[in-house]
């Protein structure tokens, strides 16, 4: 009876139930946010503009997320519960985990997406005979995204340069009409195994005149990877590459039009748009009509933007086909302390 009454954020544009975090936004506009961040005890809230005002007081809670650093990574829990913020709560639904040097991330959901098969419970695990968790939708760590920051030890390389490959969402998400779920079921890598020495670096977008780097750590996985010509490009998980800056001669610096929605200058800030597939984009022997797989519009268009407006204040304005949680997700990323990429 709710799903008959209330739509979806992509076709609303308005953030209603719990569920819609995990929905995709609308296609036009960008549902506007903003993240407070508390140094003292390593949280983050997120928050939705209800005003021009980016205050507590004048945005409806959302999302929250803590952070935990170990050893060898840094994991952020990202939970519902604005008080309570673990992994025993039952407001948790996901956490970010990065690598030692804060250049690669992994974003895993606590439900399986789109019906993704669950992974075995693992011996000894503390949730294997808790009472929470329905067994009907088993609670588990499933690898929906991977981000990549591109090394730049010293900063000699300019502005950071990112890269997000959405294991969940097909590619042909961006096309008229498409939608968020996949149509092939290896889309969702099969792993789930908490460690990087699962993550394959493949050269299938090495040719790129924007991540050519061999430095840049591709986080594609083998698992997702294709050799059926008939499936093409629909069955690729949809890439994301931050827009890069122009160099302003005039301010000596690097600039961004954010259209406002941020004031302050910070290496933190970015934009995302879709990536085109080097291998689609740049052979001749293609037609002009389809050099590209999809509009270059779609391409243009930024998805996520993120930016700096306060001390610890930062906005965050996301549309389809990422949600809520994808879009808190990555941009705690960012607030990482990166040892080789300043």
């Amino acid at each position: 009876m709710c799903k008959e009454i209330v739509s979806s954020p992509e076709s609303s544009g308005k953030i209603t139930f719990p569920i819609s975090l995990k929905q995709p936004g609308p296609r036009d506009p960008t549902i506007q946010c903003f993240i407070k961040r508390d140094k003292s005890n390593s949280t983050y809230y997120l928050y939705l503009c209800l005003s021009s005002a980016l205050t507590v007081e004048n945005g409806k809670f959302l999302l929250s997320a803590k952070r935990n650093r170990r050893s060898t990574c840094t994991e952020y829990i990202i939970s519902m519960n604005a008080d309570n913020i673990s992994r025993s709560n039952s407001g948790y639904i996901g956490k970010v985990r990065s690598n030692f040097l804060g250049t690669k991330f992994i974003i895993y959901d606590s439900q399986p997406p789109h019906g993704a098969v669950a992974p075995p419970v693992r011996l000894g695990s503390s949730r294997r005979f808790s009472r929470k968790v329905s067994p009907k939708v088993p609670m588990g760590s499933y690898n929906i995204a991977q981000i990549a920051y591109e090394l730049n030890v010293l900063g000699t390389r300019g502005p950071r340069r990112m890269q997000c490959v959405m294991n969940s969402i097909p590619m042909s998400a961006l096309e008229p009409g498409g939608t968020t779920i996949p149509d092939h079921p290896n889309l969702i890598p099969p792993s789930f195994e908490d460690s990087f020495r699962s993550i394959s670096f493949s050269k299938r977008f090495d040719n790129s005149s924007e991540f050519g780097s061999s430095r840049f750590l591709d986080m594609t996985d083998q698992s997702i990877s294709t050799n059926e010509p008939q499936n093409g490009q629909k069955n690729m998980p949809l890439i994301l590459k931050n827009k890069q800056p122009r160099w302003h001669e005039q301010l000596q610096c690097w600039c961004l039009n954010f259209k406002g929605r941020v004031t302050v200058a910070s290496v933190k800030n970015f934009q995302l748009i879709a990536a085109i597939p080097p291998q689609v984009a740049v052979d001749p022997p293609q037609p002009p009509q389809t050099t590209q797989a999809l509009p270059p519009s779609s391409h243009d268009k930024v998805i996520l933007q993120f930016g700096k407006v306060g001390k610890d204040i930062f906005t965050m304005d996301y549309r389809y086909p990422l949600s809520a949680f994808q879009a808190f997700a990555i941009c705690l990323s960012s607030f990482d302390t990166k040892l080789a990429c300043e």
